[in-house]
């Protein structure tokens, strides 16, 4: 299958040639403002599978918006119908189109003709209405706030958010990706085609996001990053990253012990930390009545002691970091560890529950009392 990308080298696209490279289609052609005629007509006369994503949507004369939008996607419909092939043909939309100033009316133009081109051709073709795409790769201070902040605020740099409250539809540059490949796909769909999910949020409520996760890295508090918009903006700042700032360091806390360091604290799942122990040094000795902990000693070798807080129950294991073994803490079961090895243990600490000063639930006392 030949697919042709338009506008190859913007945000959108170089997402999809990548995934299209992914799953494994070695013929895809990318055409930009630097292929010459030429090119363009003989991508178009052997395509199978058009993704037009080349466009205008800033630019220096809103006389250029029907140029630009219209009139390219009317050049590629008629290039299409030429070479007879009914291929597949997918437009990148605005959800301004609805609107009435000239770049809603140059997309819708351009909507037009794709239409128009279905009509005449019987070929299979998808209008994307998308509102503000966001992800990895986006230009700052062009036509993407959160691309905007996340530069900045990757870099130190301020940001300006003039209206907190304004609304701000979303969609991630990966959903909308995924949803293009569908229209590819042997009985994709056609006509007009929603990516899901849309996230309805603020502008303000996105900035405040962003800021969390730059103080994350001091506070350690990370907020819920594993679902939904926030998963995305976290990706999506991440990937603004200056190679420079690719790590940030710990905390680290010493005795003669050895050293401790946490590492980072969630919401509601608890916190993660880790610690050494040089040889034949006991860490622990107390007991909590809800907290629970997981261990997991990742070099050295390690004895767990137990006693149960009421009967006296004694219990002990030896772990070692070669054989990767977790280690849970029961509520009401003293607990240590001890360094039973010659070299420095190091060890990996989980616990369900952020640590709080006020009520720490941690009783010291020994094993072995």
């Amino acid at each position: 299958m030949h697919i042709v990308v338009t506008g190859g080298n913007g945000f959108i696209a170089r997402t999809l040639r990548l995934r299209l490279r992914e799953l494994g289609h070695d013929h895809v052609t990318s055409l930009t403002r630097e292929s010459d005629a030429a090119a363009w007509r003989d991508a178009l006369r052997s395509a199978d599978a058009v993704v037009h994503l080349a466009g205008v949507n800033r630019p220096p004369d809103p006389s250029a918006f029907g140029p630009g939008n219209a009139g390219l996607t009317r050049e590629v419909c008629d290039a299409l119908t030429a070479a007879g092939r009914r291929a597949i043909l997918v437009l990148s939309s605005s959800t301004q189109a609805a609107l009435d100033n000239p770049y809603g009316l140059s997309k819708r133009a351009a909507e037009e003709a794709v239409e128009a081109y279905a009509a005449r051709t019987g070929a299979r073709t998808c209008i994307l209405r998308l509102p503000n795409v966001f992800g990895k790769w986006a230009r700052p201070n062009y036509n993407s706030a959160v691309a905007t902040f996340c530069h900045n605020l990757t870099r130190g740099l301020p940001i300006t958010v003039h209206d907190p409250a304004a609304p701000l539809r979303l969609v991630y540059v990966d959903d909308v990706v995924e949803t293009i490949l569908g229209t590819l796909a042997p009985g994709g769909a056609g006509g007009r085609v929603a990516v899901a999910p849309e996230y309805l949020t603020t502008v303000g409520e996105v900035a405040d996001t962003l800021r969390a996760f730059v103080a994350s890295r001091t506070s350690l508090d990370m907020p819920g990053v594993g679902t939904g918009l926030v998963r995305a903006l976290y990706a999506t700042y991440v990937s603004y990253l200056p190679t420079e700032a690719f790590a940030y360091p710990l905390v680290r806390h010493a005795d003669a012990r050895g050293a401790f360091s946490e590492v980072l604290r969630t919401r509601d799942s608890g916190q993660f930390s880790f610690f050494t122990a040089h040889p034949g040094v006991t860490r622990g000795e107390h007991y909590h009545h809800t907290k629970t902990e997981k261990f997991l000693v990742v070099q050295g070798r390690a004895r767990f002691g137990f006693r149960h807080i009421d009967t006296g129950e004694r219990h002990a294991l030896d772990v070692e970091g070669a054989v990767p073994t977790v280690v849970e803490t029961v509520p009401g079961w003293v607990h240590d560890i001890t360094n039973i090895g010659d070299t420095e243990m190091i060890v990996l600490l989980w616990a369900n529950e952020r640590f709080d000063p006020e009520r720490p639930d941690t009783i010291r006392t020994k094993v072995a009392p």
